[in-house]
């Protein structure tokens, strides 16, 4: 397997606000007449480039990151010291976030340097090992310059909806004739089918650079896949409960490609997994998730995901 999405990796935080921005400009752009091939990738270009490099800055407003001093947490400044020197890497700077949901995520640019960022929900609900193995995969999308290459393959499917978008507005707003009119309309349609394959490829190659950042972790860290399992089980289900408890706990979903886990599965990755959880010990959690039946609704709800079924994602990392 090959694979994983620096989760921060700005390319799903990152391709909202490059469709988003990148749109408005080509409209503006295509009604004044002066939208070319030329400007549009230049344009889609340009936004990748600058989100990729102030994203990190972005994401440290969203969540509250802070930088965690040298004197706060030691045992984790050991931890991130330690794996990424196991990784053969210079270690990232340690970041914290009081949001409740468990999670983790790793960011950077070449103005920032590198992060690891932690929750308060991570820490709160997952044992010290189980937090070990967690920044393990973190290190390992930084290791595999994730963030990097998420960015480079986000360009295309960027491209494509910019351009479809422009030449079905071009159609209403350009002032052309009805045959130039149709002439846009198919170059739209054509572009717009061509952004949503992209996309599915996207998608799929997130998957798995997740896939390889838990092998990542399992391997700089002692007994790391069963610990990762652990982690990832626990992080499921606390998400799922927490989220029962208080809709705003959904309101972290539109960020999720920065997570090593997807908020937005958890209710259905997780709908046993809080019985589970405190019906039980942790490796029997486990166990019971990896023997459930993967259905045909799983399957194709998966293809639309930035994350693996987290069945299948047990499965791979105990193999």
């Amino acid at each position: 397997m090959n694979f994983l999405k620096l989760r921060l990796s700005m390319a799903g935080t990152v391709a909202v606000i490059i469709g988003a921005s990148t749109l408005g400009l080509s409209m503006l752009l295509g009604m004044m007449g002066q939208l070319s091939l030329y400007s549009l990738v230049g344009t889609v270009a340009i936004f990748n480039v600058a989100q990729w490099l102030l994203a990190p800055y972005l994401i440290n407003s969203i969540y509250g990151v802070r930088r965690l001093a040298d004197g706060e947490s030691p045992h984790l400044h050991s931890m991130v010291e330690e794996l990424s020197a196991r990784s053969g890497i210079e270690a990232p700077k340690l970041m914290f976030s009081k949001i409740p949901i468990p999670n983790a995520f790793a960011y950077g640019s070449p103005l920032t340097g590198s992060h690891v960022a932690v929750t308060q929900g991570l820490l709160s609900n997952l044992d010290t090992e189980e937090v070990e193995a967690v920044i393990g995969h973190e290190i390992g999308h930084i290791k595999h310059r994730d963030v990097q290459v998420m960015m480079f393959i986000s360009f295309l499917p960027s491209l494509f909806y910019i351009l479809a978008r422009s030449m079905l507005f071009s159609r209403y707003f350009g002032g052309r004739d009805r045959r130039d009119s149709g002439g846009l309309a198919l170059v739209g349609s054509v572009s717009m089918l061509f952004y949503f394959f992209l996309l599915l490829f996207n998608l799929g190659f997130s998957r798995l650079r997740e896939y390889y950042a838990d092998q990542h972790s399992a391997s700089i860290v002692q007994d790391g896949a069963r610990k990762l399992s652990e982690g990832l089980a626990k992080i499921s289900s606390s998400t799922w409960r927490i989220q029962r408890a208080s809709p705003r706990g959904m309101a972290f979903s539109g960020f999720k490609t920065l997570f090593i886990a997807d908020p937005d599965r958890a209710g259905k990755d997780s709908a046993e997994l809080y019985e589970m959880r405190y019906g039980g010990r942790d490796e029997e959690m486990v166990r019971n998730i990896m023997s459930r039946r993967v259905g045909v609704l799983d399957n194709l709800g998966e293809i639309f995901s930035t994350h693996p079924n987290i069945v299948k994602r047990l499965r791979a990392l105990n193999e």
